[in-house]
């Protein structure tokens, strides 16, 4: 299988911290992130306008500010699952068939060769600011 095109960039960086609130009112309040989506109270996504930074809480047990998963934002839906097909022939270890996601994203999950948990997925917010709309 061919490569399906080129990926609109690393835009998307999801970090799992301990002082959620904190960290929250840093990116949003000194360096004027908006809030996206809050799903829930232990998730917030946050953007700048073109990329998006996902908080995750965690337990204090767990090593703070610890990198949960890079992204690939691919501007067309169905090309989230040509690039699933692409990296499995590949022999690309997949963690995650791709999955719709409860704002309507769509992506899945694998691993580059040193291990760094990879997401590609399609953002609706930043697909419609980029015109790439259904």
């Amino acid at each position: 299988m061919e490569r399906p095109g080129s990926t609109n960039g690393l835009r998307h960086v999801a970090l799992f911290v301990q002082n959620f609130e904190e960290t929250e009112a840093f990116y949003v309040d000194l360096l004027g992130m908006n809030v996206e989506w809050r799903p829930d109270d232990d998730n917030v996504y946050l953007t700048s306008g073109n990329d998006n930074l996902a908080l995750h809480r965690v337990e204090e047990s767990l090593k703070p500010g610890r990198l949960d998963h890079i992204g690939f934002f691919i501007n067309q839906i169905e090309n989230v699952d040509k690039w699933y097909e692409y990296l499995k022939e590949n022999s690309i270890k997949i963690f995650t068939e791709p999955r719709t996601h409860r704002d309507g994203a769509r992506s899945f999950y694998f691993a580059d060769p040193a291990g760094t948990r990879v997401q590609m997925i399609y953002h609706i917010p930043i697909a419609r600011a980029e015109g790439n709309t259904e």
